[in-house]
């Protein structure tokens, strides 16, 4: 059943499973007037891919950025792992972040490491304890799981922005995380490389087991990956539902998405 122009808390289609997400009436304004969040509220069940939908400015990505701590909102709880991300320490928030690996629109290499040392040093700083036959194996294991192993010696610059897409997407696996964040993970590309980074997350759930919140405006993204969409209009939540469920909505707005 799809909820429209409500913001109550949504409940997730994915049987019985407990939340590993909870986000509980968030709010966060920048500035004197800028209102992004107004009372958000839904949950992810572990296992499942939500993809958030919206436009420019609807709120998705302060949503996302609240729930690793990069932005911290005025108003709200946000659970993941049943630890609420908002009372947490420093250190405690960073072993929660571990544990979650984020996906940037622009892929955020380090232009001056090539593929290889962009890997590595995510792990050196998260996993010291490897050795260097251990960083190695790690490194070329996340490329074989992107496709991209051929790729482990050239520089960001060398890349087309479809493998930069695939980098970006292997270092944030390097940790095995159990929850991913997708910030407009096919933003820029043509249309094959859009369909194959989207079928590349499909592949990682059903491999690694993962959850993830996906942001896009790519609606064959949205089609393709999502087991539940929420749509943001404004800072709240306009609708929730499946794709064929969203596609058939009686609000215009939301239908317009779907034509």
């Amino acid at each position: 059943m799809i909820k429209e122009k409500e913001n109550t808390e949504t409940t997730a289609n994915a049987g019985t499973k407990a939340p590993i997400i909870e986000i509980k009436n968030l709010h966060k304004t920048f500035g004197k007037n800028n209102q992004v969040l107004k009372g958000v509220n839904f949950t992810v069940n572990k296992g499942e891919d939500l993809v958030i939908l919206g436009r420019s400015g609807s709120g998705k990505s302060v949503t996302i950025k609240c729930i690793v701590g990069l932005i911290t909102p005025d108003k709200g709880e946000i659970k993941v792992f049943d630890e609420n991300v908002l009372e947490l320490t420093k250190k405690e928030l960073n072993e929660i972040r571990v544990r979650i690996g984020f996906l940037f629109q622009s892929g955020a290499l380090y232009d001056s490491m090539s593929v290889r040392e962009n890997l590595a040093f995510t792990l050196r700083k998260h996993k010291r304890d490897l050795s260097a036959d251990e960083i190695e194996n790690e490194v070329m294991e996340a490329l074989d799981n992107v496709g991209l192993t051929e790729a482990v010696d050239k520089m960001p610059s060398e890349l087309s922005g479809g493998m930069r897409k695939r980098i970006g997407l292997a270092r944030t696996l390097i940790l095995k995380p159990e929850i991913i964040l997708y910030d407009e993970p096919t933003t820029g590309l043509d249309t094959i490389t859009s369909r194959e980074i989207s079928e590349l997350i499909l592949d990682i759930k059903q491999k690694q087991k993962t959850t993830a919140i996906i942001i896009t405006h790519d609606m064959a993204c949205a089609k393709l990956t999502a087991d539940r969409i929420i749509v943001l209009k404004e800072g709240t939540i306009q609708a929730e539902g499946t794709y064929e469920e969203l596609e058939k909505s009686e609000d215009e707005w939301v239908r317009s998405f779907f034509e």
